[in-house]
């Protein structure tokens, strides 16, 4: 049965928000926290990749991210401004 809101279930909510901070999409965090919780952290850690934060990119990298997300309305955003809007996709 779905849920009301439409939201997937996360089974491990810290990892999911450490993720969400570090700059990852809702759904890559989503699908690393929960993998996370199936198979133990350990065993994600090993086979994820890394990417720095989002505050460590330029702001053209930025956009280029924005644009690759199929994004709208960033390109006058400031770094700030597209930080958060890639955070709340």
């Amino acid at each position: 049965m779905a849920r009301k809101d439409s939201q997937p279930q996360l089974k491990d909510q810290e990892l999911y928000e450490e993720l969400r901070e570090k700059g990852d999409s809702k759904e890559k965090a989503a699908r690393i926290s929960n993998a996370a919780a199936n198979r133990g952290r350990s065993t994600v850690a090993k086979s994820g990749g890394q990417s720095s934060p989002y505050e460590e990119w330029t702001v053209d990298d930025l956009k280029k991210r924005a644009k690759e997300l199929d994004l709208h309305g960033y390109s006058k955003l400031n770094k700030g401004e597209l930080i958060e809007k890639l955070r709340d996709h």
